[in-house]
């Protein structure tokens, strides 16, 4: 009897904890991590042109489940030279610290590769398919598609 009585409080204490735990459903859209900076021309979704000889195409916001996603592409002479992403998931504590060692990561790789053909990142697939979708996006408006 003690068994049964133990398992079930057991059971009723498992089920309490995971119907009580908070999801990153409810992502906020704006970054607050130091991370990644905003680029110039955020929110515009046509190029914009700086003042060095280099223009800054925004992609589509990308909606993925935890958040939306968008990327900022710096190019100069047809070269992605910056990477910017203005808009990812942060609304809980998991999301900064997922997206603070992703995007740099998806940063990097697209200015090495100067395409979106690049590797995404385990444990951030989410984000990595909407930086992907928003890349892409951004690479069709500058013409590098």
């Amino acid at each position: 009897m003690r068994r049964i009585l133990t398992w079930f409080l057991s059971t009723v204490a498992v089920v309490a904890l995971l119907f009580g735990y908070k999801t990153s459903t409810g992502a906020s859209a704006t970054p607050t991590s130091d991370t990644v900076a905003a680029a110039p021309g955020t929110g515009s979704n046509t190029g914009s042109t700086g003042t060095s000889g280099s223009t800054t195409y925004t992609g589509s916001v990308a909606q993925t489940r935890w958040g939306p996603v968008q990327v900022t592409i710096t190019v100069a002479d047809g070269r992605i030279t910056d990477v910017a992403v203005p808009q990812y998931p942060d609304g809980n504590g998991k999301d900064q610290q997922i997206n603070a060692s992703a995007l740099p990561v998806l940063t990097k790789e697209t200015i090495s590769a100067q395409n979106a053909e690049i590797d995404m990142v385990s444990g951030a697939t989410v984000t990595s398919q909407g930086y992907l979708e928003s890349l892409q996006s951004a690479l069709d408006r500058a013409g590098l598609a």
